[in-house]
């Protein structure tokens, strides 16, 4: 039996992140803030792809940008086979 499940794109979960942040007026020294990050390299990989917020990163991105974390969130459908030993 084939079975489709969600895996995130992180591409588009990237790109989804910038473009929230840039509807929501903010820079990213302004995210880099309200986290209180040293350096901004974190939301640069995030918003490249190239990384994933944690679970919790992600709760505080979806308050300071007003949306789900579903909203945050790229997934893409990737079959599964069960295999039968």
């Amino acid at each position: 039996m084939n079975k489709n499940i969600p895996v995130i794109d992180m591409n588009g979960t990237g790109k989804r992140i910038m473009q929230l942040r840039i509807d929501s007026g903010l820079s990213v020294r302004d995210l880099q803030d309200v986290f209180g990050f040293g350096t901004p390299q974190a939301i640069y990989k995030w918003q490249q792809g190239a990384a994933m917020p944690t679970l919790d990163n992600l709760i505080v991105l979806a308050a300071v940008f007003d949306v789900s974390v579903d909203d945050i969130l790229v997934t893409k459908a990737q079959q599964m086979m069960q295999v039968i030993a």
